[in-house]
């Protein structure tokens, strides 16, 4: 069955999302640049933060943003509903001395960054994108566009390519961005002139390579959707379309009596554990919370009676049914990409999903006609994690670990299906609408 106008038009505005964000820094003030566009105020941490019902605020820590709206009717116990996900994707990020090359060739110095699938790196145009910390103090964006490739060795040369090939970290994954000389050449002025500043003038940078490739649909009936950087960015640009649809309906009347506060909360660096400032697992939601609940008056027991009847919503994406590795899944629980979002279960809490949030998932499913599949993991191949853990552990909030299911995770170019990505912001559309 053809998938609706919508969700196709939902996937191209992704491919939008996805190209402006080629790196966490740039996802997060993608976000805040799309909040800001809707109406919403961005706020500095170092200043005082306006107490106004009905506000739409948006701020932004390093890789990381969090959006909420005020609702007017909005108190010292108001809960919060908080939808998840992350802005970082495994890949390949440069080292120090980042300039390198041999025998002709310039090539950059990187450290692989997650868990990614290497080869899948190979043979495609490759941008370069990341922050800049300058000597004046300033801190700005750049990204280049395609600049790099990680050439595989021809099969004339290893006739045994095909019979299980695998990359080695250090000496496989350096990829050319030119000819010439290293002494004499400097990767990080390519940053620099994207950036429009002096490449004398870092100090510091966090850059990482993307995919330059833009997000497409293609298939039969325009069922698939594929793109660098699906894990995670088709939850954080589905909680962005998601607030913005709430707060347009809080400020036309539709939710003027909304019982709970909706939270976007896009963290970086999920890939790596999240133990960082900007992570999940460190106390920037908390910091938020405190702030926001502080300016209704509320005390610390104000704030725990509001957090224990909130609820937190991690999105990231989970597997498909493979067609052709079937057995990697479990036998009798097999969603398939294109049936919609995913419920994730697992008995060791490597998701936070219980039954209460079970039948909490279902209705906010329902409410949005939205039909969903459950995940569950085979026995013998254990499942990775996601911030729904560590934010319940971290907060106490009740959590629900969720997502869409795709291929190729952690792939350079990720499969999704396309009614499933407009479904999910569909979800969480009814999750801020309580």
């Amino acid at each position: 069955m053809p998938v609706s106008p919508a969700a196709l038009a939902h996937a191209s505005d992704l491919a939008d999302f996805v190209a402006a964000s080629p790196s966490s820094y740039h996802a997060a003030e993608e976000v805040a640049r799309r909040l800001q566009q809707a109406g919403f105020a961005r706020l500095d941490e170092t200043d005082a933060w306006p107490t106004q019902a009905g506000g739409r605020f948006v701020v932004v820590r390093d890789g990381a943003a969090i959006g909420w709206v005020v609702p007017s009717d909005a108190t010292a116990t108001t809960p919060v509903h908080v939808l998840g996900a992350h802005t970082d994707s495994p890949g390949l990020k440069l080292k120090p001395k980042p300039t390198t090359g041999s025998h002709g060739w310039l090539q950059a110095a990187v450290e692989v960054y997650g868990g990614p699938l290497l080869n899948s790196w190979l043979d495609r145009e490759l941008r370069l994108a990341g922050r800049l910390a300058l000597a004046d103090g300033r801190v700005v964006l750049a990204a280049t566009g395609p600049l790099l490739r990680l050439p595989q060795l021809a099969i004339h040369l290893d006739r045994s390519a095909n019979e299980g090939f695998s990359l080695d970290k250090q000496t496989g994954t350096q990829p050319v961005w030119g000819l010439g000389d290293a002494a004499s050449a400097d990767i990080l002025g390519e940053l620099a002139a994207a950036a429009g500043v002096d490449a004398s003038e870092i100090r510091g940078y966090d850059a990482v390579v993307a995919d330059a490739a833009r997000g497409a649909v293609f298939g039969k009936d325009d069922a698939f959707f594929a793109s660098g950087r699906l894990d995670d960015l088709a939850s954080v640009h589905a909680g962005v379309v998601a607030l913005i649809e709430a707060s347009e309906a809080m400020a036309d009347g539709a939710l003027s009596m909304s019982k709970q506060i909706p939270v976007l909360a896009a963290f970086d660096h999920e890939e790596l554990g999240s133990a960082s400032r900007s992570g999940a697992a460190g106390p920037f939601l908390e910091d938020v919370l405190v702030r926001l609940y502080a300016s209704f008056g509320a005390d610390a027991i104000h704030q725990r009676r509001a957090l224990a009847a909130s609820w937190h919503l991690s999105s990231d994406v989970g597997h498909s049914v493979h067609p052709n590795f079937a057995h990697k899944h479990d036998p009798v629980v097999q969603p398939l990409l294109g049936s919609g979002p995913i419920l994730k279960i697992n008995a060791n809490q490597r998701y936070a999903t219980d039954a209460v949030g079970a039948a909490a998932w279902a209705g906010w499913c329902e409410s949005a006609g939205v039909g969903y599949q459950e995940f569950v993991s085979n026995n013998a191949v254990p499942c990775g994690s996601t911030i729904g853990p560590i934010t319940a552990t971290r907060l106490g909030i009740r959590t629900v670990d969720i997502g869409i299911p795709i291929l190729s995770m952690h792939s350079a170019r990720e499969l999704a299906g396309v009614g499933d990505l407009y479904d999910l912001s569909r979800v969480a559309r009814a999750f801020f609408a309580g």
